[in-house]
């Protein structure tokens, strides 16, 4: 009943700070006691108290006693470190200041007049301390990093032989109290649900402290962020052990725990919302770089000096004089094996968390910051050289590999994930800037994960290129600016892959048949590069694996149309309108298709065996074809593709038989539901600005043959030359947009701008380069002997020809191998602005309970209902 009461004042009390003029006076103790003293108000209870047009207003017309609401909190928290916190009366008043603070800094931020409010002073400390001040925004962090090594509050007392040997608070080492074993700590304290939810209340203060860059618009994104600066500046005492608390509190959590069915419907899990702040705080904290920042900003000041009339520039803080981001100086000096083991362990075991199966429906906790622990392994990977080079020596990198291909795989047709699927594709093209990462995927898989692809025998290079050819053929159209990164990745791992499934083989084919398509190239200035990267990844596997992809060099025999028709793609006007008019009048255009048999028949020089089609499979492909047919009609702007369900879902399905192909156990990709929140993200970053060449073997010489003068080790660099001399690619708007829809139907979306007209001197200033000498060579060579067996021996089945392609040799037949090029990732500016506007993002749709920045005026990324 008291607490009823004690609430129904402290609203009274928010409604007296709204009375227009009324201005409360500071020294009015009794007042200002009714907000924190005498009462438990739940952190919901008192966004549910506090309205935010109620905050917007006391903002607006009482600002004196907003400003003397956050003083007097300030100085609530800071009192309460002086005294240690001891008592239950002060616990409470902290944790009552630290919901109200939650509430009202978002509303303080959203206001440009306010921004610099918590970097002046408090009107105490200016009388107290003669000039010398601290900030108010320093005063709270320091109250708040104080608090969080607070004995008997947030961590359990060690050292006491009786009440009056009390550590005092201010003097404590927090090093001893670091709050996991792990990374430079090797006691594990004993675990307490009550301070890890006060633990978790005070990350949400500081989580919303350092949310300001929510409410600047992206291009000052850039901007240092003050309150991380002084949190991860050497003026934090305690920067070292939150670090480690926050790194070992993730790493160390096991969701599962002993296994128990259900245990997570009976008890409360308090560690878990403890992981998600320190998660997010980490990837907050390690994104704020100050090295390059600081250089940013003596520019802008230097240029604001001298436009000020004699006037100096003063600043309420320096930022200049906060040093380096320790929170990133520490990771990056991680450097024993053991810690890396812990730390890879840790994601790894969070990571694949959701893939878990089990007999029983719901029966284990299912965790859902998968975005933010993808997104801290990037920022370790970035910051730590040594902690990358760890994770690929082993095949331990699979264990981070198979979680992001199944979170790609089934988010490609969900378009609130596109951010979950580039930071996938960013981390998969850092990766495969190592020599190691292409070596692991040779590894065999075992389906162990549920996804709705092909059912394959082989590695997991087969799956990585099963998966991006599903998101290629069947994702949302938002992903086309990735489709240069995918391919990418591809051609980096592609000279260590030493054998490919047959269903991986027919995908990449197809990849390029469709990407080959005569008004596909035509119809943007950029569509030919996609097909340099395939045919590299052709080139590299031939020239250094040849002897284990006789699945791959079968497939190009028989699709050896394909590279044909490249090489005489027309130049001519009348041949280019031919080819641009056959898409648009007839609606349908076909790809060039090679018969299927379904049945024995004689051999002919035009016709190779295919795979054979179970009669279970013939009936689906025809429905299938016949929903193809009706989405042409229905949509005059689809391409039909060649149905591959023949070729490539039915290797190894009579092997394997259906009992694998449970469509219960797997989940398919969906799209979003309506209504679901997303963020807007900023433009994918071009690949030529994320990538920089270099060759695997330096000491090779470069001039190895006609590769180097071709635009095949540098697509993009081509792109610049034929399109526009000033960018390496046209905006965006001005593209012709590539979708793709279900069944694999490629569809062209104009643009807003001007149509792309090709010309004969472009055609031919990138025809001429393309790299398809080893390709034609080998058919040169090999299909005058493939076609002789089939003739000879009568041959129907592809099993023969596949066993002779095995035993084949192309040894001093190909042109001499080309050196291999890998496109390593390079940091940019605009992979960093991508990344802030994706992480803030994440923090504001996970936030979810409170929703502590919903309706207010965020501008750094828009709020769109899907």
């Amino acid at each position: 009943m008291g607490n009823t009461d004690s609430k129904l004042n402290f609203r009274k009390a928010i409604v007296q700070l709204t009375q227009k003029n009324q201005k409360i006076d500071n020294s009015d103790e009794q007042f200002w006691e009714q907000f924190w003293q005498g009462h438990q108000t739940t952190l919901e209870d008192v966004f549910a108290l506090v309205t935010a047009s109620e905050i917007r207003q006391i903002r607006n017309d009482n600002p004196a006693n907003l400003a003397t609401l956050c003083y007097k909190a300030v100085e609530k928290l800071a009192q309460a470190v002086d005294s240690s916190c001891r008592t239950q009366a002060d616990q409470q008043c902290v944790l009552n200041c630290v919901r109200l603070l939650v509430r009202i800094l978002p509303y303080i931020f959203e206001d440009d007049k306010w921004r610099d409010f918590f970097w002046s002073n408090l009107p105490a400390q200016e009388q107290a301390n003669h000039g010398q001040t601290v900030p108010l925004a320093q005063s709270l962090l320091n109250a708040i990093c104080d608090l969080l090594f607070c004995p008997d509050f947030t961590v359990t007392a060690t050292r006491r032989a009786g009440p009056d040997k009390a550590e005092e608070l201010a003097n404590i080492d927090s090093c001893e109290y670091i709050w996991e074993a792990g990374v430079g700590f090797a006691q594990s304290p004993p675990r307490n649900a009550h301070m890890e939810r006060r633990r978790t209340e005070l990350l949400k203060l500081l989580l919303t402290c350092f949310s300001e860059p929510m409410y600047r618009p992206p291009q000052q994104s850039e901007e240092p962020n003050k309150w991380i600066a002084y949190f991860t500046s050497a003026d934090n005492r305690h920067a070292l052990p939150l670090f480690t608390s926050f790194l070992n509190t993730v790493c160390s959590y096991d969701p599962v725990g002993f296994g128990v069915p259900y245990n997570h419907l009976l008890f409360a899990d308090t560690t878990e919302p403890l992981v998600e702040a320190c998660l997010q705080l980490l990837i907050v904290t390690l994104d704020h770089d100050m090295v390059v920042q600081q250089q940013q900003q003596q520019q802008q000041q230097q240029q604001q000096l001298t436009h000020a009339a004699g006037g100096v520039l003063v600043t309420p803080y320096d930022e200049g004089s906060c040093g380096d981001n320790l929170f990133i100086n520490y990771l990056s000096r991680v450097h024993r094996d053991e810690d890396f083991h812990f730390v890879l362990r840790g994601i790894t075991r969070l990571l694949n968390n959701p893939l878990v199966q089990n007999y029983l429906p719901n029966s284990t906790k299912r965790l859902h910051c998968h975005q933010e622990l993808l997104i801290l392994f990037w920022k370790i990977c970035d910051y730590n050289k040594k902690f990358l080079y760890f994770v690929l020596k082993s095949s331990d990198v699979l264990d981070i590999l198979i979680p992001i291909l199944y979170h790609l795989n089934y988010s490609r047709a969900d378009q609130s994930r596109v951010g979950l699927m580039h930071i996938g594709v960013f981390i998969l093209l850092l990766l495969s800037g190592e020599r190691n990462f292409g070596v692991r995927l040779n590894k065999a898989y075992s389906a162990t994960v549920p996804m709705d692809i092909p059912v394959f025998t082989g590695t997991h290079a087969d799956l990585l290129i099963t998966v991006f050819h599903k998101i290629i053929a069947t994702g949302h159209q938002r992903l086309q600016p990735l489709f240069d990164c995918l391919l990418t990745i591809l051609v980096n791992v592609s000279p260590y892959l030493k054998t490919l499934s047959m269903v991986a083989s027919v995908k990449l084919l197809h990849l390029l048949e469709a990407f080959s398509t005569p008004w596909f190239l035509l119809s943007a200035p950029s569509n030919h590069h996609l097909v340099f990267f395939l045919l590299e990844i052709f080139n590299n596997i031939i020239q250094y694996q040849f002897d284990g992809n006789s699945n791959l060099v079968y497939t190009i025999i028989r699709k050896r149309h394909v590279f044909h028709a490249m090489a005489n793609l027309p130049t001519d006007m009348a041949g280019i309108a031919k080819c641009l008019s056959g898409r648009k009048t007839g609606g349908k255009f076909n790809l060039p298709r090679v018969p299927q048999r379904k049945q024995a028949s004689a051999m002919n020089s035009q016709e190779l065996p295919s795979a054979q089609v179970p009669d279970d499979y013939a009936d689906e492909d025809e429905e299938d074809e016949d929903a193809e047919d009706t989405e042409v009609r229905l949509d005059t702007n689809a391409v039909a593709e060649e149905d591959l369900e023949s070729e490539t879902e039915s290797h190894d399905r009579s092997q394997l038989g259906d009992s694998q192909l449970d469509a219960g156990a797997v989940l398919t990709a969906q799209p979003a539901e309506p209504g679901t929140l997303k963020t807007s993200l900023l433009d994918t970053p071009d690949i030529g600005q994320m990538t920089e060449r270099e060759q695997a073997h330096p000491n090779e010489k470069a001039d190895l043959g006609p590769f180097d003068k071709s635009p095949v080790s540098s697509p993009r660099a081509e792109g610049a030359k034929s399109t526009s001399p000033t960018s390496m690619s046209l905006s965006r708007e001005d593209q012709t947009r590539l979708s793709v829809a279900h069944r694999a139907s490629i569809r062209m979306v104009p643009g807003d701008g001007d149509r792309w007209t090709p010309t004969p001197e472009w055609i031919v200033s990138w025809r001429s380069k393309l790299p398809l000498q080893t390709i034609m060579r080998l058919l040169q060579v090999l299909v005058p002997q493939v076609e002789k067996i089939c003739i000879d021996k009568g041959l129907t089945d592809e099993s023969e020809i596949l066993k002779f392609l095995q035993h084949g040799t192309l040894v001093g037949l190909l042109p001499v191998p080309h050196p291999i090029l890998i496109r390593k990732y390079q940091a940019n500016s605009g992979t960093t602005a991508w990344f802030r506007t994706y992480i803030w993002g994440v923090i504001y749709l996970r936030n979810v309970e409170p929703a502590i920045w919903y309706d207010t005026e965020v501008k750094l990324f828009e709020i769109q209902r899907v």
